[in-house]
């Protein structure tokens, strides 16, 4: 090869594994042909080439690109994105070096100027990110070892409590003949939700799918449909706009409801000031814990079914759990997005936990939304297939007597409850409805089924 290519023979000459064949015999290092291939060799600059390359060097290499395969740099890889780092960019393709040789690319002084050459405000904190880091090594990545078995514990107490509950309110709900509500005509709704509550929940519900589709295909990119998927999304430069804006339009929903409730919060009047652990308050209280005792004693058949007033202690959960959903997958997602910034003044391993939590995080949110929320909300045998009282706002006063027992009683009794009354959604209102609640719980259930194949996959190996 080196009769045509003198520059490139020298280079590989001078390279770990040019010695290892030159001086030491090593014939199973690699040489020419193994990267570029005998016969069909095509120009490294294509993008199908520079892929190629780079799956070469797990030939040799298992765990260093098993490893890199982990990080987002080999996850867009897989999916066919070839300007982002690999083996050869960040190591050189001919002259390639011990980490340890001082003209190495990667050695630890020429690295800040290695990763310039993509990530232009790269520090020397910024390159302490560790390309090939294993979350299963505890004695040379103990932080990420530590973060990995934080967020399995997590999953694994969520999980086994909610499904516990979810299960529990199935068995015992289904031994009850169902509660069948018959709205006669003219009979009045009772109004749960504005319609600005109704918008901000239905776009939420978007900004949700797409981050869970656009990300997840990148988090299993190993997996069977990631290829597809993201070939339908217009590939990874694509999704990650997507990504963004989603991510972007959740928080503008999640920080605009916040400054909102302070507001409301701050212009209470004073006759009338806000009850921060009245029925009407999402904040968690006393009656909560006492729900909760009830609604288990009745699972067990010990007790009768509980009467609940305006929320109840799941809604409560469903309502909090954003909150931390958005401080740990929002900050990790900000720092990932706007890593140099970042890595001014952070330590670079600080991505590697970033990338660890994020994916471990977003992986909870959507199995628990797409079960624990769909199952409290539409799949429980008396809301069974669907609710849509999420999207028409109002619910029939039948239903909310034998759903909120106690605040239909205390409306009574205050004599507030012609306050909340209101006609009928149209016809045409339920019809819509209906479409839009089975389509968005469809499509919930299509991403259900990607990710946990992909967790399932990757889980195998």
């Amino acid at each position: 090869c080196g009769r045509c290519h003198e520059k490139e023979l020298k280079a590989y000459t001078q390279s770990v594994h040019g010695a290892a064949v030159k001086r030491h015999g090593k014939l199973e290092a690699a040489v020419c042909s193994d990267c570029h291939n005998a016969h069909q060799i095509a120009s490294p600059e294509q993008d199908q080439v520079k892929l190629a390359i780079t799956k070469n060097c797990g030939s040799c290499h298992e765990d260093e690109v098993k490893t890199y395969r982990s990080t987002y740099h080999g996850q867009v890889a897989q999916l066919g994105y070839a300007h982002t780092a690999k083996c050869a960019d960040c190591h050189a393709p001919h002259n390639t070096l011990q980490v340890d040789n001082l003209n190495s690319k990667v050695h630890i002084n020429n690295r800040v100027k290695t990763c310039k050459e993509c990530h232009k405000g790269a520090t020397a904190s910024f390159v302490k990110f560790q390309p090939h880091g294993n979350t299963h090594d505890f004695e040379r990545f103990p932080v990420m070892w530590v973060a990995s078995k934080f967020m399995i514990v997590l999953l694994g107490v969520v999980f086994l409590l909610f499904w516990g509950h979810s299960l529990l309110w199935f068995k015992r709900e289904s031994r009850e003949p169902k509660h069948i509500i018959t709205v006669t005509a003219g009979e009045k709704y009772v109004q749960r939700f504005s319609w600005k509550v109704r918008l901000a929940h239905l776009l939420l519900a978007i900004a949700i799918m797409v981050l869970a589709l656009t990300g997840t295909t990148v988090l299993y990119a190993d997996s069977f449909w990631a290829p597809t998927v993201m070939k339908l999304l217009g590939g990874p430069e694509v999704a990650a706009i997507l990504h963004r804006i989603a991510a972007t339009l959740f928080g503008v929903l999640f920080f605009g409801h916040v400054l909102g409730m302070l507001h409301k919060i701050y212009k209470s009047p004073k006759e009338n000031k806000f009850n921060w652990f009245g029925p009407d308050s999402l904040v968690p209280g006393k009656r909560d814990w006492q729900d909760f005792i009830a609604m288990k004693n009745w699972f067990s058949g010990k007790g009768p079914r509980p009467a609940f007033d305006h929320w109840t202690y799941w809604e409560k959960f469903d309502y909090w759990a954003p909150f931390w959903g958005m401080f740990i997958i929002g900050t990790s997602g900000l720092m990932l997005w706007f890593a140099p910034f970042f890595g001014s003044f952070l330590p670079g391993w600080i991505f590697n936990v970033a990338t660890i939590v994020h994916g471990e995080e977003a992986y909870l949110a959507i199995v628990f939304l797409f079960t624990v929320h769909f199952f409290n909300s539409h799949f429980r045998p008396d809301k069974f297939p669907l609710d849509i009282i999420m999207f028409t706002g109002s619910m029939p006063l039948e239903e909310f007597k034998y759903e909120r027992a106690d605040e239909y009683a205390r409306l009574v009794e205050e004599g507030k409850l012609d306050e909340y009354l209101v006609d009928a959604p149209s016809d045409k209102m339920v019809r819509y409805s209906r479409v839009l609640g089975f389509t968005l719980v469809g499509a919930g259930l299509l991403i259900l089924v990607l990710v946990l194949s992909g967790f399932v996959q990757n889980l195998l190996g």
